[in-house]
Formats: C-alpha cells, sequence, structure tokens
C-alpha cells in the first residue's frame, strides 16, 4: 500500500469490506449457516460467499462441521475473529448516536445496558482522548506524513507519499 504506513489501513484491507463486518456479526450471533448469514445480511449470494472465504483465509473465521449436522461445515470465530468483538461493539455504539435516529438493539451486560470505557492495562488509570499520543515507528515518517530531507526530497525511507 503506498501512503502512511497504518495498522488501520492494513487492517480495512481485511474487514473493510462492506459485507465482512456485517458477516462477522452474524456469526457473533450465533448465526453460522451461510443460508442465515445470507439472509440477515441482505448480501448478494456470490458477494457473501467470496467475503467468507476471504474472511476464513485471513483467518477471522473459520469452517469446522455443524454441531448439528456434521455433513455440513459453518462459520465460526477465530480468535482473531473473537478480538474483533470490541470493535464491533464501538461501532454499533457511534452508529446508534451518529448514523440511525433510533437503535434498532441494544447491548447489555447481565440485566443492564452496557455502558463502557477504556482502562490502560499498564497503568491502571480510565483512557482519555487528551492522554493519548502516538509515537511514529517506521523509518522515514512522522506525524504530518513522510519526513524531508533539508534539500526538499522525501526520505527513501518514507515511500511514496
Amino acid at each position: 500500500m503506498s501512503g502512511r504506513p497504518c495498522s488501520l489501513a492494513a487492517s480495512l484491507q481485511v474487514i473493510g469490506d462492506r459485507w465482512a463486518l456485517p458477516a462477522i456479526r452474524e456469526v457473533m450471533l450465533g448465526n453460522h449457516r451461510f443460508r442465515q448469514i445470507a439472509r440477515n445480511t441482505g448480501a448478494p449470494t456470490d458477494r457473501l460467499a467470496a467475503r467468507l472465504k476471504a474472511l476464513v483465509e485471513s483467518g477471522i473465521l473459520e469452517r469446522r462441521p455443524l454441531p448439528d449436522d456434521a455433513r455440513h461445515n459453518g462459520y465460526y470465530l477465530t480468535e482473531a475473529g473473537r478480538d474483533l468483538g470490541a470493535i464491533t461493539r464501538e461501532l454499533i455504539g457511534w452508529g446508534d448516536r451518529w448514523v440511525v435516529t433510533a437503535p434498532p438493539s441494544r447491548i447489555l451486560h447481565r440485566d443492564h445496558e452496557l455502558v463502557t470505557h477504556t482502562v490502560c492495562e499498564t497503568c491502571g488509570e480510565q483512557v482519555h482522548g487528551e492522554d493519548i499520543h502516538r509515537e511514529e515507528l517506521t523509518p522515514g515518517w512522522d506525524q504530518s506524513g513522510p519526513v524531508r530531507s533539508p534539500a526538499g526530497k522525501t526520505s527513501p525511507q518514507a515511500g511514496t507519499p
């Protein structure tokens, strides 16, 4: 990929397709059969089949026999897929607040609505946006983009701006 080296952009290459996260949502909800996933996402079956295949190849989903019908395989989350749970919950919350007029569902924790906050695992403090900063680890890049030499040329390690 050209541009800033970034795990966000790389992640979107895997899960950024229109049908990827809705398909993952369905598997998270316990819908493992292709027909269930297709019905509940509304995805065209050819596109859904291609997306599910790519999610399996990327290690997000795996195919294994269905517990109630071992003749057929279903789609199940891998560890990488389960790690998307927090991201999907955050996107749902953002969508509830900024995109839809009324939330179509609620996420519950036991008997009450789930409300989360981020805690730093290292120090145990609650995380606030103003306390976060980024450290660039890619040679030839800083916060503003590719580092330019005094002569005005982009650093050779920076890649294509």
